[in-house]
């Protein structure tokens, strides 16, 4: 039977690089039923919104969806299409793998860390009030006399909410995860030595669910010691997990030690549902050029079939991908050593396929 996957193409470079990606998926041998649903700036005149509710329902439907990158309109009332998905199907797991692939301009080798990031609590709930506004100067006054310090009357503010509830599903998803993929380590990253009551409630659950598994060694972090760490000594960690913001910067950190974004695939996962897609923008300017990159759609593919359970498949679209990379032939602009040349995205896409057999 044929796994029923939505196929957001995007827009910019996004039908270009998730075309790539559907081309190589489709020669894997998987059968695949893909539902092409519209998102992005490209549709807000057919639908007046980036996000038409199709595309949401269609996910719900099928349960698993690849998307290809989506320009964030201004003035549409979203933050992005990104966080809306994120938000309407309470996808909780932002998954960041940054692997080392030999033939990648980079200055780690044998770099192999997974990000597991809160996807919905935290400074990125959006829970802010503008500065100047009434609502706002209220607040102000209420927590300047609760708390005994002093706010200024011109600021913003936003509030960062972490339970307990959303800390417990993401350290537990860490661990299972690590417990799945023969991982020997969690970190959980904070800054609980200063804000104890958000980042040391995280701390102190994530502590709670470590004592579930004996079998994996858990380690405490800061993070600001940890961004050192990871730039002095990477191989040293594994699987690290972090509240939203301290895990949307340390993500692209960790992408930046293996290559950059454009070898860095994503995935945004829930009870249930699970959505995924690179971690690079749609870069307009490119869009239509068909030079783009498409590595981080094809890693985000491979990280799909192993959530379909199509972890043989899955293994010779990455195994086939290395190949390419490393042979540094047939691969786009930017993995060639000086940034010149290079081949086209479907003829990167096409090696890919050939090298499969």
């Amino acid at each position: 039977m044929a796994h029923r996957v939505t196929l957001i193409p995007g827009d910019g470079i996004g039908p270009e690089v998730s075309g790539a990606a559907r081309r190589v998926l489709d020669a894997s041998g998987v059968k695949i039923d893909w539902e092409i649903q519209e998102a992005g700036s490209d549709v807000m005149e057919k639908y007046g919104t980036p996000l038409p509710d199709q595309v949401i329902e269609s996910i719900r439907r099928n349960k698993v969806a690849l998307k290809g990158p989506i320009t964030t309109p201004i003035g549409t009332g979203f933050r992005s299409v990104n966080v809306a998905l994120r938000a309407a199907l309470d996808l909780y797991t932002n998954l960041r793998p940054a692997k080392y692939y030999p033939g990648v301009r980079s200055r780690y080798k044998d770099v192999d860390l997974v990000v597991v990031r809160e996807n919905t609590e935290d400074l990125y709930a959006g829970i802010e009030f503008e500065e100047g506004n009434s609502q706002t100067q209220e607040l102000i006054g209420i927590l300047n006399q609760m708390s005994g310090k002093t706010i200024r009357a011109d600021s913003g503010i936003s509030i960062k909410p972490i339970s307990i509830t959303g800390t417990e599903r993401i350290v537990r998803f860490a661990f299972e995860y690590a417990k799945a993929n023969n991982r020997r380590k969690v970190s959980a990253v904070t800054k609980a030595n200063i804000m104890k009551y958000t980042d040391g409630l995280f701390l102190h659950t994530a502590r709670t669910v470590a004592g579930r598994y004996p079998g994996i060694e858990f380690q405490e972090v800061l993070v600001d010691n940890m961004c050192m760490q990871l730039v002095q000594k990477p191989e040293e960690y594994d699987v690290l997990v972090l509240p939203n913001l301290y895990g949307d910067i340390v993500s692209d950190l960790c992408a930046g030690l293996v290559g950059g974004l454009g070898v860095a695939p994503g995935a945004n996962i829930g009870t249930d549902t699970a959505l995924f897609e690179p971690v690079h923008g749609s870069a307009p300017k490119y869009a239509g050029q068909n030079r783009t990159n498409p590595t981080a759609t094809l890693l985000s593919g491979v990280l799909m079939l192993r959530h379909i359970g199509e972890s043989e498949a899955a293994d010779r679209v990455e195994t086939a991908l290395a190949r390419v990379i490393a042979e540094n032939k047939n691969v786009t602009y930017d993995l060639k050593p000086d940034r010149t040349g290079g081949v086209s995205t479907s003829k990167m896409a096409q090696a890919v396929i050939e090298e499969m057999g």
